[in-house]
């Protein structure tokens, strides 16, 4: 890995600009308890699929990152749009980090593998070092790609701004507890359950295929991330567009894929040319 790029994350100083608003969001997502709601709640849950479902699933994952799909622009745009909402950085942060992991899957480089610790690679990688969320000139040389797109190259520096502008709206719209359910408990579980996919799902499942790197597949993941838990699937075929390769594999983001297709408005979809009877071994 470039030394550029590896100083972001062998830095442990704290950093504490990032751990104060996840502290300020945790404390938040405590107090939303207090103030329970149908209507936040529900809210909340729709948030949660367009941030985590459509935007980094569909989006930065299989979209932006791996090209496993493709949309029209203005489609394109809206999922990297609906990902700004995670509080996950903006597409060409986020698609660098990502390729940068496939690289350097828990080998020496990787920004997130439980090899540095589970505590590490589940959230510790994040609070530490100088923050790159807004530094596009040097993430765009890992995602050229996206970098070389006015559109994306200003989503990525402004993508705190979506999550201000939807965070005032709830609360002008539903006072406090609105904000704290739409925004605080929103964000902290969509945050954390992205992160278990770095975490748990490199410790903790079954290995179908033997790759390279100790990625597994874990059921509860992948109902919590729209399919993102069929890890192992996704490392040995990283290109398909389908994570959950068999049919007690439930993959959320696949039958949205797979619903664009059949409306044709998603073309080029990649698939692994994997049987679908091929029963998951235990990870040894």
């Amino acid at each position: 890995m470039s030394t550029d790029i590896q100083s972001i994350y062998e830095n442990r100083n704290l950093n504490w600009g990032i751990v104060s608003v996840l502290v300020i969001l945790h404390v938040g997502a405590f107090a939303a308890l207090f103030m329970f709601s149908w209507r936040a709640f529900l809210i909340s849950v729709l948030l949660y699929w367009v941030s985590v479902g459509l935007g980094i699933s569909m989006g930065y994952h299989r979209l932006h990152t791996h090209r496993s799909y493709k949309l029209p622009r203005a489609l394109e745009y809206f999922l990297a749009f609906c990902g700004t909402l995670s509080l996950e950085g903006g597409p060409i942060f986020w698609v660098a980090t990502h390729r940068i992991h496939h690289q350097y899957s828990d080998k020496p480089g990787d920004p997130h593998s439980p090899h540095d610790g589970p505590w590490w690679s589940h959230i510790g990688w994040l609070l530490v070092g100088e923050s790159k969320h807004n530094n596009t000139k040097l993430m765009a040389k890992y995602a050229p790609d996206l970098a070389k797109d006015p559109f994306y190259a200003i989503l990525n520096t402004y993508h705190w701004i979506p999550i201000v502008v939807v965070s005032v709206l709830l609360l002008l719209f539903g006072g406090l507890p609105l904000l704290l359910w739409g925004t605080c408990m929103r964000l902290v579980f969509g945050l954390h359950a992205t992160w278990t996919v770095n975490s748990v799902t490199h410790m903790w499942g079954h290995r179908r295929f033997n790759t390279r790197d100790d990625s597994r597949n874990n059921v509860l993941i992948a109902l919590l991330t729209f399919g993102e838990g069929w890890h192992n699937n996704h490392h040995a075929h990283p290109t398909s567009a389908r994570h959950g390769l068999a049919w007690y594999e439930i993959d959320f983001s696949w039958i949205q894929i797979s619903i664009l297709k059949f409306l044709g408005i998603a073309k080029a979809v990649r698939v692994a040319k994997v049987h679908t009877a091929i029963p998951e071994r235990e990870a040894a």
